[in-house]
């Protein structure tokens, strides 16, 4: 059967993050937005000294949502066609799917399992949308796994030292964004993904035409068929 989510998968989606930390509740910035990968739990960054040999990964907010750097993700796992946003000039990935009902009938990028609509070439709009289409279609996560050993924090996170209330942590581990949709352009990617991007646009050039051609892997052109056929259903049934 291969292998199915990964614990550290599971951890990223059950977790509830930004709640109060029961074990600092009397600190400051005691918020729980930070996933210890290794312990599958959520802390906070008073919490992090006990962690700091562990895979540690920071969780944002945005427009209500969880997200993650989309730099530390693709560490763990491939997130090539997951739709990234910008936040303060970091590209990040929702963690869950949104599922929102379709309004507007017509062509273009749909998400595989949520209907949102999406840019060009991107067909899943979080992370979460993409397993569930991998494990649907192959059964399998093991080709998408990347060997990730060490994982901590951006250097601009201030680890607290002071437990009690004088204790400040810097602003920029106080991560709640509340904010509008502002979808990433394809062309901004980071110089790890502009092959990938480039080669998906072609992908959806040519998909148009009538040819489901991707100048990619073989798991990941398989992919990208089967949702250009979904997407061409959910048009027709539209």
């Amino acid at each position: 059967m291969g292998i199915q989510k990964p614990a550290w998968l599971e951890a990223l989606y059950t977790n509830k993050f930004f709640a109060a930390c029961s074990i600092h509740e009397t600190a400051k910035k005691n918020e729980k937005n930070i996933c210890c990968l290794d312990c599958c739990t959520s802390i906070c960054p008073h919490c992090v000294p006990s962690h700091r040999y562990h895979r540690l990964v920071q969780v944002r907010r945005y427009v209500y949502h969880d997200v993650v750097r989309l730099d530390d993700l693709e560490k763990l796992i491939d997130c090539s066609n997951v739709q990234p946003y910008t936040i303060n000039s970091a590209k990040v990935v929702f963690i869950k799917k949104r599922p929102q009902n379709r309004q507007f009938k017509g062509s273009g990028n749909y998400c595989t399992s949520c209907d949102r609509s999406l840019q060009d070439p991107f067909i899943h709009c979080s992370l979460g949308c993409k397993v569930d289409f991998v494990l649907k279609h192959y059964k399998d996560l093991s080709p998408f796994l990347r060997t990730c050993n060490s994982l901590q924090l951006s250097p601009d996170f201030f680890i607290p030292q002071d437990m009690g209330d004088d204790g400040m942590i810097n602003e920029t581990s106080h991560s709640t964004i509340v904010d509008y949709d502002e979808p990433m352009s394809s062309s901004s990617g980071s110089s790890g993904s502009e092959n990938i991007s480039m080669a998906c646009t072609e992908f959806v050039r040519k998909k148009r035409s009538g040819l489901c051609v991707c100048g990619r892997s073989a798991n990941k052109g398989s992919e990208d068929h089967m949702a250009t056929n979904m997407s061409r259903r959910k048009r027709h049934s539209s």
